[in-house]
């Protein structure tokens, strides 16, 4: 028996005003599916009520409902149609349903916080985030919108600016100290900075708080995975699944999980029904892909990962494993030209010097030896452990340590991977400079690479020098990889300070 079935016959005796007060309190605790039953129970008995329906309006939005929502303001327009908010329901509806320019339309010049939020979000799905940006700065300043001040806060986090993402949520937490994207947002920007046990800390009071929603979970079993605790991720999505065992959400950490542990037929398993659909960029699609490689099915795992490569032709990832399936179905030439990226970094790992050692001992190529030694050298970790010291440096916002780090590893040779994480490191240590000056090594040695293009803008336009260089290469990062989220926000968040 369904959820809702089990609550709509709980719910029979209780009068109408019963049912609307517990909803109240449902969608206080983000218990929407409850609350859309006993919301539906009551408009059953007591006909178009605008309270009910405005309720019932808003839970289908929270729900991405964007059909039953745009089917409830159409009931609201009979009843209540000079409220405002019906308009701003229809709106946020269309966007739900793909149609952002019906939304930007339908809140036309409204100032409230909420139309703005609205607006945000349409001009999101159009790709202009400058005026999402605009947008959302106005409804901030106005004060009050738990809800914009989340999506706020997301912006900048998306674009990078941890410490603009503070403040928001600060704001947030400030106008609704329980709500639920507060505890959320809080803990992942501690994640971010490798602060776990307050993110652990901070989703366990959020746990207290909605304790019949897997949401808190599924980030604490996230956080778990960033620490590489991989038997506490599991054990926290499983734990997740018992609130919501349907919510697909569940259904992905599941897929990553198992895909960490090498449970390859248990991945297929969780994904074949969705295999046509797949974006082939997709956490899924790749986990998919590989379990394909894994399973005995190396040709339709080297037609996946080449159809990822060739729409995000910098992610690592895709292309490893393309290198690796090229290599087993015999392909060894196109193995070592698609790993050699890779394997040439100072930051290789073991797995992309062994993919390349091979191909070219099939190859029989006089690089062979060469290869094999780099392996061993890689086996014994001088440069990845200097690689995860930087790392974990950045995170924990440590750029003293991540300078020292990364300048250790350049010892090891000349790498542009290496020169544009100390471009970093230095232009949040307060060094423009010498950020300039090692970001444009990195751009030298890979001019085509959109990463090497975007650090070299961002250190310039963070640190005030050079500004309309800065934005330029911004612009042309963002025209290089028009798909990459940080580029556009940082783009838009930075053009903004002060023109350009």
């Amino acid at each position: 028996m369904s959820l809702a079935l089990v609550l709509a016959l709980a719910a029979c005796g209780d009068s109408a005003a019963d049912k609307l007060a517990r909803a109240r309190q449902e969608l206080a605790d983000m218990e929407l599916a409850a609350a859309r039953v006993d919301l539906a129970s009551v408009l059953a008995e007591k006909g178009d009520d605008p309270a009910p329906l405005l309720m019932l309006a808003e839970v289908q939005l929270r729900l991405g409902d964007g059909d039953g929502a745009a089917a409830t303001a159409a009931r609201l327009e009979r009843v209540a149609k000079t409220r405002p908010e019906v308009r701003q329901i229809k709106a946020e509806a269309a966007l739900l349903k793909g149609d952002p320019t019906t939304a930007l339309a339908l809140v036309g010049g409204d100032q409230a916080p909420a139309a703005l939020r609205i607006r945000a979000s349409a001009l999101l799905a159009l790709d202009d985030n400058v005026g999402a940006l605009a947008a959302l700065r106005q409804g901030a300043a106005k004060g009050g919108d738990a809800r914009l001040l989340a999506d706020y806060a997301r912006f900048l986090i998306d674009a990078g600016d941890l410490a603009g993402a503070d403040q928001q949520i600060a704001a947030l937490q400030k106008a609704r100290p329980d709500d639920l994207d507060g505890y959320l947002l809080s803990a992942d920007v501690a994640a971010r900075r490798g602060r776990y046990d307050a993110a652990h800390m901070t989703l366990a009071k959020a746990a207290g708080r909605y304790p019949r929603i897997p949401d808190p979970l599924l980030a604490r079993a996230t956080t778990y995975d960033l620490q590489g605790k991989l038997d506490a991720a599991v054990a926290m999505t499983a734990k997740a699944a018992e609130l919501a065992p349907d919510d697909t959400r569940v259904r992905d950490l599941q897929v990553q999980f198992a895909s960490m542990k090498g449970e390859w037929e248990k991945v297929r398993a969780l994904l074949s029904r969705q295999e046509k659909t797949f974006d082939p960029i997709s956490a899924n699609g790749l986990s998919y892909a590989e379990a394909m490689l894994r399973t005995g099915h190396p040709e339709q795992a080297r037609a996946m990962f080449h159809r990822a490569l060739t729409r995000s032709p910098n992610n690592p990832f895709s292309r490893v494993m393309l290198a690796e399936a090229q290599l087993v179905v015999g392909d060894a030439a196109s193995a070592y030209t698609t790993v050699l990226p890779l394997a040439q970094s100072v930051l290789a790992g073991p797995r992309e010097i062994e993919i390349a050692a091979k191909a070219a001992e099939a190859l029989n190529r006089p690089d062979t030896a060469a290869w094999r030694a780099r392996l061993v050298a890689a086996n014994e970790g001088t440069a990845a452990k200097l690689a995860g010291e930087g790392q974990a440096a950045l995170a924990r916002e440590d750029w003293q340590a991540a300078v020292a780090a990364y300048r250790q590893l350049l010892q090891l040779g000349e790498d542009a991977d290496v020169h544009k994480r100390l471009a970093l490191a230095l232009s949040h240590s307060g060094q423009p400079t010498e950020a300039i000056r090692s970001a444009d090594r990195a751009r030298a040695l890979r001019p085509d690479d959109p990463d090497t293009v975007y650090v070299a803008g961002l250190v310039r336009v963070r640190g005030g020098l050079d500004r309309t260089t800065g934005l330029a290469l911004l612009r042309q990062a963002t025209e290089a990889a028009p798909g990459n989220v940080v580029f556009q926000r940082s783009l838009a968040t930075y053009g903004a300070q002060g023109g350009g």
